[in-house]
């Protein structure tokens, strides 16, 4: 079996023991020179402008007669006129210099711009990411420091509602569009400039400003990611991460025959305050690309898939799921025979991929009278996807790099790592369930977890996935006890769990921390659901399970037994505690209070608990439940509940959104 990556030094000596060092193949013996001509992100931009001035860049739909209408667009040349007015008007509005400015709201030009304006004046880019919880926005605002915004029309309210209180340090703020006379009052009151998007261009056009490029060492972006704890913490990338990612990239392409070029087309709708659609944008940029952003619905996003056609389809799990089950279900449509065909291509095309030859010539008669037709789906002419986020099943990833008529690759990374730190070659069967070897510019250490049984001199190598390298975050902003927990000798410990296969490549297995992903790509923080619902009356203990391959929480619930009784009286239910756990109209009135206290709680819908198992006995010591202080052992619970748990799953219908 060929290798993807290799191994270059042993581990560290010392507990708890380490693994072997691994890098790329292309850096076996060093990292390659970066490119001197591409040292910060402004650069990624302006050499792009000169290169490829009227190639398309961006671009959107806008609302005709009430109708969404086609993609319209800016060439490069375009954006860059308007990169030079807004970072002019920051400047005239008196940032400096290591300012930082906020972006708040959904993907679009405007975002871009703001952006690369930041890039132009050596501004530091903070996006406020609204999901990241309750109050998320007011912390980030005052935390990172940020004295302007640039604000999506229907932000505005939140961002001027008296409970975020540090909106009031914002010297201006700038609507992507325009703002009411009642939103230009109410932040004129607290002491914020407003501006609409064609005002703010105005004043920058009257008040030209020389560029004051950036540093490769210089912030580039404060990226705002979950913490255990509740509250957000800062990611410092520099200008040095984005563009060693990019070159990076474009090593990696260069040992295919497919490249990604200028005609390329990516539609973007993974949030820009992340650094998976970041990053991707970046070297969209980089290779003078097009990247047209959805139209605000994603429960409409085929709308923009058929209308837009990328090249490049990237997303998290739970979108593919969705393209999953849509096609498994028109399949179950069709009539017995042509059901029966479209299952003896799938297993003929696959059994020539699985011999080596690439998806697009495994079975071209296959592709033209049954998988074009899921190709369409997706606009037509996608030829990459890309996973992350979470992990993807290999089920559907199997479904996908078989009917996709497209390369399917899993990556994985995180924001400290500036986007993924692997990748999967797009044509290797060898790598389905995988996340890919280490990236060019960074090595990778597994670490052992003795206490979950990881070991990363086993066999396979386990262990917690470590990494150190030239995309990796340089510290959490005003964070140097967090940051000190995470690199140690300039190692970065993710926390997620990694098992090494022979040839090199890394396959997610678990999460050290109780810091899950669901399959849509959202962080949840366990224990801290734990202690919020375990304040509802009716519960007297529970333990919230989440799986990354799955977009919704289970929970099982230990009711508080007088409680339940007296329930059961005023319900006619006349049995004992055991037996009244098996009602199903418990279970629901049990569920419908879990809602009311995650309502009361503002906790978001991917927090909610959408299934319970009712378990009469406490959680105990006896089935090694708990630990002697109480605590719950995650892996004993679900090893005890496994079977119940599965058909739980089963039992739900999940989210029945179609793409």
């Amino acid at each position: 079996m060929k290798s993807f990556a290799a191994k270059v030094e042993e581990g560290r000596d010392g507990k708890p023991s380490v693994g072997p060092v691994y890098r790329n193949l292309l850096s076996k013996n060093e990292f390659p020179p970066l490119d001197p001509d591409l040292s910060t992100a402004w650069d990624i931009f302006s050499v792009s402008v000169k290169k490829h001035p009227q190639n398309r860049m961006l671009g959107w739909r806008e609302f005709v007669d009430g109708k969404i209408g086609p993609y319209v667009w800016k060439t490069y040349k375009e954006v860059y006129d308007e990169v030079l007015h807004i970072g002019s008007a920051l400047r005239a509005s008196g940032a400096e210099p290591g300012s930082r400015i906020g972006i708040y709201g959904s993907n679009c030009p405007q975002w871009i711009v703001a952006m690369e304006a930041c890039c132009a004046h050596s501004l530091v880019c903070v996006p406020l990411y609204d999901t990241l919880g309750p109050g998320a926005v007011n912390f980030i605002l005052d935390h990172g420091e940020v004295d302007f915004a640039f604000v999506q029309a229907k932000k505005v309210t939140q961002l001027l509602n008296p409970d975020c209180k540090s909106a009031k340090r914002l010297k201006a703020m700038v609507c992507f569009t325009s703002l009411t006379e009642e939103e230009k009052d109410k932040a004129t009151s607290i002491g914020i400039k407003p501006y609409s998007w064609e005002e703010f261009l105005h004043m920058g056009k009257e008040n030209p400003s020389n560029i004051l490029p950036p540093q490769a060492y210089n912030i580039c972006t404060i990226m705002y990611t979950s913490g255990t704890s509740g509250d957000p913490k800062g990611v410092v990338l520099t200008h040095e991460n984005i563009t060693t990612f990019v070159r990076g990239i474009d090593l990696f392409l260069e040992q295919f025959e497919e490249k990604m070029t200028e005609e390329d087309v990516y539609l973007s709708f993974l949030p820009l305050a992340h650094s998976l659609d970041r990053t991707i944008e970046e070297y969209f940029f980089h290779k003078g690309a097009s990247v047209g952003y959805y139209h605000g619905d994603i429960n409409a996003l085929r709308d923009d898939l058929m209308e837009l056609k990328p090249t490049l389809f990237a997303g998290v799990p739970r979108v593919f799921e969705k393209v999953h089950e849509a096609i498994e279900k028109a399949v179950e449509e069709l009539n017995p025979v042509r059901r029966r065909i479209f299952g003896m291509l799938y297993k003929y095309k696959l059994a020539w991929m699985n011999k080596g030859y690439k998806q697009s010539k495994a079975s071209p008669l296959a592709d033209l009278l049954a998988f074009r037709k899921v190709k369409d789906r997706l606009g037509g002419r996608v030829r990459l996807i890309i996973s992350g986020g979470a992990p993807l099943s290999s089920e559907v990833e199997e479904f996908l790099r078989v009917t996709s008529c497209a390369f399917v690759c899993q990556g994985y990374g995180l924001t400290e790592t500036c986007g993924p730190t692997t990748l999967a070659f797009p044509d290797e069967m060898c790598m389905l369930g995988t996340v890919g070897p280490i990236s060019v510019y960074n090595e990778l250490q597994l670490v052992e977890v003795p206490e979950m049984g990881y070991n990363p001199l086993g066999s396979p190598p386990c262990g917690e996935i470590c990494v150190r390298g030239k995309t990796i975050f340089t510290r959490y902003y005003k964070n140097p006890e967090l940051t000190r927990e995470a690199i140690t000798d300039g190692w970065f410990h993710t926390g997620d769990i990694g098992e090494l296969h022979p040839n090199g490549v890394i396959k997610i297995v678990d999460r050290k921390k109780n810091l899950i992903k669901l399959s849509q790509g959202e962080y949840i923080a366990l224990e801290h659901l734990e202690n919020v619902y375990g304040i509802t009356p009716i519960i007297e203990d529970v333990w919230v399970y989440g799986n990354s391959f799955k977009s919704v929480l289970v929970a099982v619930v230990v009711p508080n037994e007088e409680i339940t009784k007296k329930w059961a009286y005023s319900n006619g239910h006349m049995a004992p505690f055991s037996n009244l756990c098996s009602l199903d109209q418990l279970k629901k009135y049990v569920l419908s209070e879990l809602k009311l206290t995650a309502e009361r709680n503002k906790l978001k819908g991917f927090e909610h608990i959408k299934g319970v198992i009712l378990e009469p006995r406490p959680f105990d010591m006896e089935r090694d439940l708990v630990t002697a202080t109480m605590k719950k052992k995650r892996n004993n619970m679900l090893k005890y509940y496994q079977v119940e748990i599965d058909e739980l799953y089963r039992s739900l219908t999940g989210d029945k959104h179609k793409i």
